[in-house]
């Protein structure tokens, strides 16, 4: 955890992701890759130069119409110290039952961000952090070249001017591998997913293909990440 904490806190300073007297939502999907960020920004709160503070928010999909259990991720939040907000949604009836998308992911990250930046402003909080990391950057690049045909990535901080909110993501410098591992050796309370198609996603496709092209190149994801910072591509 040490070892994030210092690539976080790189990030955020590199990025200028928070200021004093912030109140940050971290978006908390029951993943590892939500948990250690949770984990790791409520750790920071104590010694970061800036102070802020971090609020915890939950959207439960309902795949299925079935309720998550997100009792484990409330029992963690008490422990750190972090207030918890969980909200129901129907995106899983809507999404497979109603309009039974084909291709669901982006449809679904897009609606379940809108609840969370309607859950941050209902939270008196300024920035949302999100949990996407050094393999998801790297990832989206190849995406938006293969499946879009353009140079793109997601930004590390940007702004939403309809809801005056900024959207950060303190983990892009820490790699997946360490997140993973991470999140077992401090045995958080991952949430297994319950949607239909979990694992078998274009995201999983992308990340096989970058696997076998770095045993021919094997600093491809260092490299993609300097050539996007480089270009300053998406503000990076």
């Amino acid at each position: 955890m040490q070892k994030i904490l210092g690539e976080m806190r790189a990030a955020m300073e590199r990025y200028e992701m928070v200021a004093p007297g912030d109140r940050v939502a971290v978006g908390v999907s029951g993943g590892k890759d939500s948990l250690v960020l949770l984990t790791a920004l409520a750790k920071l709160r104590a010694f970061y130069p800036q102070p802020f503070e971090v609020v915890a928010l939950t959207v439960d999909p309902c795949f299925g119409g079935v309720q998550t259990d997100y009792t484990p991720v409330e029992s963690l939040c008490r422990e750190l110290g972090v207030e918890y907000r969980l909200r129901r949604s129907r995106l899983g009836e809507i999404i497979f039952e109603e309009r039974k998308e084909s291709n669901p992911c982006s449809l679904c990250a897009r609606m379940r961000r809108g609840i969370l930046h309607n859950m941050a402003k209902e939270a008196g909080c300024n920035k949302l952090a999100l949990g996407h990391h050094f393999d998801d950057a790297v990832q989206t690049f190849y995406m938006n070249l293969f499946y879009g045909g353009k140079l793109g990535c997601f930004s590390p901080k940007s702004y939403l001017s309809r809801k005056d909110l900024w959207l950060i993501r303190p983990l892009v410098f820490t790699e997946e591998s360490a997140v993973r591992s991470a999140a077992r050796r401090h045995a958080l309370p991952v949430v297994k997913s319950a949607c239909p198609v979990d694992g078998a996603t274009s995201r999983q496709d992308t990340a096989g293909l970058i696997a076998e092209l770095e045993q021919r190149f094997p600093d491809l994801r260092a490299k993609t990440m300097g050539a996007l910072q480089r270009a300053h591509l998406d503000n990076w």
